[in-house]
């Protein structure tokens, strides 16, 4: 325990009532004024260590020559050093007989090992993103079907993605375009398929699929098409959209219109959602369908007298 043979006698006779308040576990006494000074010291080191954290931080962040990802990497992995080194400090600082709580720790270890399993696994999933870079703040995903960041695909084809606000210690932060935010088992990024939009690239190609009517002019329905994605400012020139022929449906030949955008995390249903309308509105005015769904029925066999068949 900590000394007090420097100080007053009002304090010393105060630390000796607190010691002679306790009970006694074997060979082991757990007193009052172990408490209280576990407590100081604990709260003492906690302070310590997180003034000591925000001194590093700050450090890394004038640190020009590291991107983001080895920022948080470097950040992460010294505050779990400075945690493990207080809580080591403060067991030799209080004179803690570890020996005499050895078979409790051993037991109580076993139990926190099962407990904390995938918490120490999410640790190292999230460090071991971190390391390899794959993913990072900011970058625009899709997680497996989509389903644990909200729902699945959505019925034209588009993913649900979301962008990533933060890797934790646990879980990644994703928000996804319905400002919902997600936390994501870093576990679960390494065990799932993950697309990243923004690993390589942040454009992102866009398909649409738009049938024409059979009695339509083709090459102008094409031309239309290309000149409504053209006007749209979202839209890349380079590379340009294209229309292509996919199959010769049942009432229409089908279509489909690629185009790029380089801003995916500002929504991909709005932007299909523009172009749709504008190619709704010259359709219209140069007089080329769009066929709707319909379903014939002809009754073959009927009898003439109207009676119903036996």
């Amino acid at each position: 325990m900590i000394g007090v043979d420097a100080l007053p006698d009002g304090v010393t006779r105060t630390i000796e009532v607190l010691k002679a308040i306790g009970i006694d576990v074997g060979s082991y006494r757990l007193s009052l004024y172990g408490l209280f000074s576990t407590i100081i010291v604990a709260v003492l080191l906690y302070l310590s260590v997180r003034l000591i954290l925000r001194a590093l931080k700050w450090l890394l962040r004038r640190n020009t020559q590291i991107d983001a990802t080895q920022r948080l990497l470097a950040e992460k992995l010294l505050a779990i050093a400075l945690f493990v080194f207080a809580m080591l400090f403060g067991i030799d600082l209080l004179g803690i007989d570890l020996t005499a709580l050895a078979v409790f720790s051993g037991a109580a270890g076993l139990a926190i090992g099962f407990g904390l399993q995938k918490t120490v696994g999410n640790l190292i999933a999230g460090i071991i993103l971190l390391m390899d870079r794959s993913i990072k703040p900011g970058d625009i995903i899709v997680v497996g079907d989509g389903s644990s960041m909200g729902g699945t695909a959505l019925p034209g084809g588009v993913p649900n993605v979301g962008r990533v606000a933060k890797i934790g210690v646990r879980a990644v932060n994703v928000i996804t375009r319905d400002g919902r935010k997600h936390l994501i088992p870093n576990e679960l990024l390494m065990t799932q398929p993950v697309e990243n939009w923004s690993y390589a690239s942040p454009e992102v190609r866009v398909r649409m699929r738009v049938p024409v009517a059979y009695d339509c002019d083709l090459r102008l329905a094409q031309r239309l098409m290309i000149e409504t994605a053209k006007e749209n400012p979202r839209i890349l020139d380079e590379p340009e959209p294209a229309v292509w022929i996919t199959a010769f449906g049942e009432r229409a030949v089908e279509h489909e219109m690629r185009y790029w955008i380089s801003d995916p995390e500002a929504g991909l249903g709005n932007i299909q959602g523009e172009v749709f309308l504008g190619i709704w509105d010259r359709f219209k005015e140069a007089g080329i369908r769009i066929p709707y769904p319909r379903q014939d029925v002809r009754i073959v066999g009927a009898p003439d007298d109207g009676k119903e068949p036996n």
